[in-house]
């Protein structure tokens, strides 16, 4: 097999894993919508909360809606981002579109607004986080976030949550205070959902250790946690002073060990630790404390 015929394979399977879990989540977040939020008034964020609140003032049907209101933004990814995000990501609109329709005549699974809003919240949240995951949306407002935060000093995340939260204070002018309060309750278990989905539950660490007993540290960690580590050169910007700066990436249920055995050692050494989005290749491997 040649490594151009290797190479298009790769990039069929590739298309083919995408659209499959696009699909996927658009199906996982559709049922959630129409089976949680929808029948209990509770909505969801960006467009998706749009075309709910105008849904229930006209009697034009939510997937309608959901495809006029998304088509403006996915034209701006398409010039913006590029097209293979912008078509998978119409390919998640269009699907969330047919089955919110498919699904609106669900019986609800609970009348409780509450338990509606936290299981609904975490649906929507697993469905969301896979199709972000397989490079697409099922919503336009990430993308009107992307090209405000471009040209402000406002981050994406941040943009979208001063949209979202105009938007979910909105729901207490068309339904009740109650509404309002319970979509931002759902919205928030969304969005925690999102994080677990796309970072994973075992979600990596990268760690930055300063200490006079750099080598027992590093020995320590090697030993008792399993992690390799790597010895970096640093020196003092006030005393000049040439200091070994010790560095792992571990995973976060190792972190509270870590730290215990840095404690240990060297009650005063400087510790840091940052959330790392992907780590892979060398002797990393996730996995959980002994």
């Amino acid at each position: 097999m040649t490594k151009q015929l290797v190479k298009k394979k790769g990039v069929l399977l590739k298309f083919v894993k995408n659209y499959f879990f696009i699909t996927l989540g658009a199906l996982i977040y559709s049922f959630g919508l129409e089976a949680f939020l929808v029948p209990n008034d509770i909505i969801d964020g960006g467009v998706v909360g749009i075309s709910m609140m105008l849904d229930a003032l006209t009697p034009i049907s939510l997937g309608v809606y959901l495809v006029i209101l998304n088509l403006p933004f996915l034209y701006l990814g398409y010039k913006q981002i590029g097209k293979t995000f912008s078509f998978q990501s119409l390919y998640g609109v269009a699907l969330t579109a047919l089955f919110t329709t498919l699904f609106h005549h669900t019986a609800p699974l609970t009348e409780e607004p509450f338990l509606a809003a936290i299981f609904g919240g975490v649906i929507m949240g697993i469905g969301i986080g896979i199709v972000l995951k397989n490079n697409g949306s099922l919503d336009g407002s990430e993308i009107v976030a992307l090209l405000i935060s471009s040209k402000s000093a406002f981050s994406v995340g941040q943009v979208v949550m001063i949209l979202n939260l105009f938007i979910l204070s909105c729901a207490g002018i068309v339904f009740d205070l109650n509404s309002a309060l319970y979509s931002l309750v759902a919205y928030f278990i969304a969005f925690k959902m999102i994080d677990i989905v796309v970072q994973g539950l075992d979600e990596s660490k990268s760690v930055w250790i300063i200490s006079n007993q750099p080598r027992e540290i590093g020995e320590a960690l090697l030993d008792r946690l399993g992690r390799t580590v790597t010895y970096l050169n640093g020196e003092g910007a006030y005393s000049g002073e040439e200091k070994k700066v010790i560095f792992c990436v571990i995973n976060r249920l190792e972190e509270a060990k870590l730290k215990d055995i840095v404690e240990e050692i060297d009650p005063n050494a400087f510790l840091a630790t940052a959330n790392v989005n992907d780590a892979r290749g060398g002797q990393f491997k996730k996995k959980s404390i002994h």
